[in-house]
């Protein structure tokens, strides 16, 4: 072909192969409701395990698998807080330990706070 012939074809763009002679690996088609009302239907392979959920095509909400079982509920592990990391590392009785020590240290004057100089020239 000339150089003129392929200008504008969009060759990029365009494929000019085309699926006759293909064999497509076998397909299913599986059905997902969504809560607002939408169904539709996606294409799977045969061999594929197939997802409980998928995100609606029409409004993104969770979609379920019609005729399905639902998704398995995960076990949800409580937050740890400080507190509890804080349990993790002492028992109680060495952290009432180390408290009256640090307030000993405190009510005996002990612990001298430097004063920003910046803080002492407000005061004067």
């Amino acid at each position: 072909m000339s150089e003129r012939a392929l200008r504008g074809t969009r060759l990029v763009v365009t494929s000019y192969e085309t699926d006759r002679g293909i064999d497509l690996a076998p397909r299913q088609a599986v059905e997902y409701a969504c809560q607002n009302g939408h169904r539709f239907e996606m294409p799977f392979s045969v061999e594929a395990e197939i997802p409980p959920e998928w995100e609606c095509k029409a409004c993104g909400a969770q979609a379920l698998l019609v005729d399905g079982d639902g998704p398995e509920e995960k076990k949800a592990k409580p937050a740890r807080t400080h507190w509890d990391m804080l349990m993790e590392r002492r028992t109680r009785e060495e952290l009432e330990e180390v408290l009256a020590e640090r307030l000993a240290v405190l009510r005996s004057g002990a612990m001298n706070i430097a004063v920003h100089p910046r803080d002492s020239r407000k005061s004067a």
